[in-house]
This record gives C-alpha cells, structure tokens and sequence, in this order.
C-alpha cells in the first residue's frame, strides 16, 4: 500500500519559514517524480514545486519562485519543501504528490498518481 505522509506544517508569522516533508513507503521512490501542491479554502489545487526522480531538474511557479525549494532524498524515501520568506497568501493545506511525469505535465495534478492527506500552513501578518 502505498502512503505519502506530510509532515512539518504550522503557523509561522510572515517573512519567517517553515520546512515540509513527505515521506514515501510502498513504492519505489527513486522512480517516481515528486510535487508539492496547495489548496486554501475556496480555491483550486494549486501547483507549487515539483523535482524529478533523480533530484536534477525542478521547476516553480512564479508565485514561490525564489522562495520555496523542493527537494530529495531517495535514501530516505523522503521529500522536502523549504519555505522561505512566507507570505499570508502562503496559507493553505500542503500536499506531497507521487507520479511519472513530462515536462509539459509536471505541473497538472492530474499526472500524479498517489497523494497525502495534506498538512496545515498558516501565514499570519
């Protein structure tokens, strides 16, 4: 069975950080690419970083582009989100993602096959 578990969310003032992780059993990590995504309350799934299999490429919207870092530990079974410089509108439920994707679907929801339930990011001013 495969399990996605999120870890490291919280409340954190603006301009502070936080740093997320996922760790992966039932599959095997080192093969499938990993993403980040966010969802606040009334809004869409939202794309926020995604890191390939082998931890060289990785790609950000602009929205946390030089803020946030994703990476990898396939060792471990592990990803990671380093959030830096967090803004209210960083507020959302967090979720770690698992699939094999392309770089024109990297960022759709769609192409991951397994998900976690999420952990908390609260962002206050």
């Amino acid at each position: 069975q495969v399990q996605l578990v999120e870890s490291g969310g919280g409340s954190v003032q603006a301009g502070g950080s936080l740093r997320l992780s996922c760790a992966a059993s039932g599959l095997i990590f080192s093969t499938y690419d990993m993403g980040w995504f966010r969802q606040a309350p009334g809004k869409e799934r939202e794309f926020v970083a995604t890191i390939t299999r082998n931890g060289v490429s990785t790609d950000y919207p602009d929205s946390v582009k030089g803020r946030f870092t994703i990476s990898r530990d396939n060792a471990k079974n592990t990803a990671y989100l380093q959030m830096d410089s967090l803004k209210t509108e960083d507020t959302a439920a967090y979720y770690c993602a698992a699939g094999s994707t392309s770089y024109g679907s990297r960022r759709l929801a769609s192409t991951y096959k397994y998900w976690g339930q999420g952990t908390q990011v609260t962002v206050s001013s």
